[in-house]
């Protein structure tokens, strides 16, 4: 299955980064993140039924699962499979109003 991570998705995963990085001053911390997103992303591409079912009223959004980066749980990746591409919509903390920000999500912000 063929993977697609949307531009906001990967945004997260910088911001993310970077606080890793420069705010708590833990580099490995930082790329071990990294190593875990496109681990935990893999494993969706290989069994992507594994996540929890997301039920929001964002019509562009239906269908949506979150799964947790390995080694960093409470980062949750949020994402579709739709036409056998799985798309990664997001990457958040589970401390953020997440279904405020997720409702906001526009309906086709797709990649490439």
């Amino acid at each position: 299955m063929n993977s697609v991570v949307r531009p906001r998705a990967r945004d997260d995963v910088m911001r993310q980064f970077r606080w890793y990085l420069v705010e708590q001053q833990a580099p490995v911390a930082a790329f071990r993140f990294l190593d875990a997103v496109e681990d935990s992303v893999e494993q969706l591409r290989r069994m992507p039924e594994i996540g929890a079912p997301k039920m929001l009223s964002n019509a562009a959004l239906t269908g949506l699962r979150v799964w947790p980066v390995k080694g960093f749980e409470e980062i949750g990746i949020y994402y579709t499979v739709r036409d056998e591409i799985l798309k990664v919509v997001r990457l958040l903390h589970g401390k953020r109003d997440i279904k405020r920000i997720l409702q906001r999500e526009p309906v086709e912000e797709d990649i490439d």
